[in-house]
């Protein structure tokens, strides 16, 4: 979670194309600071910190952020505004998760695309719960984004770094998974009940 109090500027010094992936090294007065797995705004897109090196640290953006953003057009010596997730006592890497799975689901297909992952997921809407696009969701305790939303599916995209260190590497057509929806589409849906 993110409040858009920018905290300092980055400057791109590298970019790599793995398949449909891109990796971007930034330099940053902040980069010394980071940690691999962190959550970083890079202008305004929330991106993983994957590796560390003296002054600067790597990011990987998947297909579905490069079309959906403007990162698919930065160039060596782009700069770009960086913003660290906000504080609460320590660090709120990703969405307010509490551990509460709401459901299961299902996997219905997993599709390497370049490098990354797209996990394609089927729920049953009896429960009440919904998925919005780019919004939040757990999968078995791993906060991640929505898109291609639907009444009782969803897909997530997965870079590598998250695969091979989660259990995604093992998941395939047909394994069922926790789902955690997230805690303020809930109350959202809650309080709409309600009024009806």
């Amino acid at each position: 979670m993110f409040t858009g109090i920018i905290e300092t500027v980055a400057e791109v010094v590298a970019i790599q194309d793995e398949g449909t992936n891109r990796l971007f090294k930034f330099t940053s007065a902040l980069s010394n600071e980071f940690k691999v797995d962190q959550s970083v705004s890079h202008d305004g897109v929330c991106l993983t910190v994957v590796k560390l090196e003296d002054r600067v640290h790597w990011v990987v953006a998947v297909q579905e952020t490069l079309q959906k953003s403007n990162l698919g057009k930065l160039k060596v010596g782009s700069k770009v505004n960086i913003e660290r997730c906000m504080l609460n006592n320590g660090r709120f890497d990703g969405h307010i998760v509490q551990g509460h799975v709401d459901q299961t689901g299902i996997v219905t297909s997993v599709k390497e695309v370049g490098g990354s992952w797209l996990f394609d997921f089927e729920y049953d809407p009896s429960a009440g719960n919904v998925t919005v696009e780019k919004g939040s969701i757990a999968v078995n305790g791993v906060s991640l984004t929505c898109f291609n939303s639907t009444a009782n599916t969803f897909t997530i995209a997965i870079i590598p770094y998250t695969y091979e260190h989660t259990g995604f590497n093992q998941l395939k057509a047909g394994d069922v998974v926790n789902l955690e929806f997230d805690i303020i589409g809930k109350y959202v849906k809650r309080l709409l009940n309600i009024a009806r």
